[in-house]
């Protein structure tokens, strides 16, 4: 057999090993795919079919809206600050500080508000449900759950889901006030602007589509963190390191889920 012989067959072979994990990375990633697709439309019917847990349902509301209404709040306030002081520094420059209002009002509601509320809500939320249905998974809960003909989906996802869903454009309607009373702030008494003025501005600039578009923004990004959340936690592995990659893993799936459909939904509701 000659060098040249040999040559070929190692390069046949590197080739071969190559498509095969390629191949296998592909079929991996669909099954996941296929996997999440059919979880997602289990937990979301679960969600309109009696039996319902109001009690479970209302705890749920208290843990994500209630509890991560501080951290958005904070959050919120500090952006539109932040927002009105880098506006103004720019449009200096063209003299358009009059701009200055409507920038931190349509930055706010369309974009900034429902976007970060998401990002918030999926690292504080997000993580804790999936820590929480780990820890139930690893502990054996929830095999105890269907062994006394309790259906998991119905008592521990689909709660979370709802609330998820319905919390997320409460949180982000009071992130909207909060965020323009930012700008509102700085504007006036470090900016000096005149307060009758930068409110007219403010109610001329806004329209009802870019308060709702940020509604509707918000309720895709709470369904996607509750169910990135119990997704990762429901199918978390075996020990505390499992329960610690669901959780990271909910986080970063969220994360990545709310900047990909925010583009979407931008595109669909501003194009």
């Amino acid at each position: 057999m000659s060098i040249e012989t040999i040559k070929n067959y190692k390069l046949t072979h590197m080739a071969q090993n190559l498509c095969q994990s390629i191949g296998a990375a592909l079929l991996g990633f669909f099954q996941s795919i296929g996997a999440l697709a059919m979880f997602i439309g289990k937990a979301a019917s679960h969600c309109f079919r009696p039996p319902f847990y109001p009690r479970l349902i209302l705890k749920q509301f208290i843990d994500i809206g209630y509890y991560s209404l501080p951290v958005v709040g904070m959050t919120a306030l500090f952006t539109g600050m932040v927002l009105a002081l880098q506006s103004y520094t720019g449009f200096t420059r063209f003299n358009a500080e009059g701009a200055i209002a409507g920038v931190v009002a349509l930055s706010v509601t369309r974009e900034l508000a429902p976007v970060l509320a998401g990002l918030m809500v999926a690292g504080r939320v997000g993580a804790s449900i999936a820590a929480e249905i780990g820890t139930m998974r690893v502990t054996e809960q929830i095999d105890a759950l269907v062994t006394l003909s309790v259906n998991p989906f119905k008592y521990l996802i689909a709660p979370r889901v709802i609330a998820g869903t319905l919390m997320l454009p409460l949180l982000v309607l009071t992130a909207d006030i909060i965020g323009i009373y930012g700008g509102y702030i700085v504007s006036i008494y470090n900016l000096g602007f005149s307060s009758g003025s930068y409110v007219e501005q403010t109610w001329d600039i806004l329209t009802k589509i870019d308060v709702l578009s940020g509604l509707y923004k918000a309720a895709v990004f709470g369904f996607i963190v509750s169910m990135m959340g119990c997704y990762h936690g429901f199918n978390s592995g075996r020990g505390a390191q499992g329960v610690g990659t669901a959780t990271t893993y909910a986080v970063v799936s969220a994360s990545i889920l709310i900047l990909i459909f925010n583009y979407i939904l931008t595109q669909v509701f501003f194009s």
